[in-house]
C-alpha cells in the first residue's frame, strides 16, 4: 500500500501498538485481582502488589495510547473508524480510572478499601468493552453483497 492510499498505517506504529497495547490490560486484570485478594485476606502484600502492579500498568499504557491518539485524531478521519474512537475514549477513561486508583492505593493499609476494587473494576470494564468494540470492528460486520 502507499501512502496515498485510503487505509495506510505505518507498519512500526501498528507493531510496537500491538505489542505494547495488551500489557497494561493485564498488568490492570492483575490489580484487580489482588485488590479483591486483600479485601477478604487483608494481608497487606497483596495490596502493595495491587499498587506496583497499577502501577506499571500505567507506564506501560503511555506508548499505546500516544500511538493511539496519533491514529485517531492526527490521521485521516476517512481511515478511522467509530468503534476505534470509541476504543479511544474507553481507554482514556479507563486509564483516568487507573491513575485514581494509583493514588488510592498509596493510602495506609485498611483505607484503600472498597474504592481500589470499584476503581479497578471500572478500568478493567472500560478496557474490557473497547477491546470487545474493536474486535467486533475487525470482522466487518456490515452488509456484503455477492456478485
Amino acid at each position: 500500500m502507499t501512502p496515498a492510499s485510503p487505509i495506510y498505517r505505518s507498519r512500526w506504529a501498528t507493531a510496537v501498538f500491538d505489542l505494547f497495547n495488551p500489557i497494561p490490560y493485564g498488568l490492570f486484570v492483575g490489580t484487580l485481582i489482588f485488590d479483591i485478594i486483600y479485601v477478604i485476606t487483608a494481608n497487606v502484600f497483596w495490596a502493595k502488589g495491587a499498587a506496583w502492579l497499577v502501577t506499571a500498568g500505567l507506564f506501560f499504557a503511555i506508548i499505546p495510547r500516544l500511538i493511539n491518539l496519533g491514529h485517531v485524531w492526527l490521521a485521516s478521519r476517512d481511515t478511522v473508524t467509530r468503534a476505534e474512537k470509541l476504543d479511544f475514549w474507553l481507554n482514556l477513561l479507563g486509564i483516568v480510572a487507573a491513575i485514581v486508583n494509583a493514588f488510592v492505593h498509596s493510602r495506609d493499609a485498611y483505607g484503600i478499601v472498597p474504592e481500589n476494587v470499584i476503581l479497578s473494576v471500572i478500568t478493567v470494564a472500560l478496557l474490557s468493552v473497547g477491546q470487545i468494540a474493536l474486535a467486533f470492528d475487525k470482522f466487518g460486520f456490515r452488509e456484503t453483497t455477492r456478485e
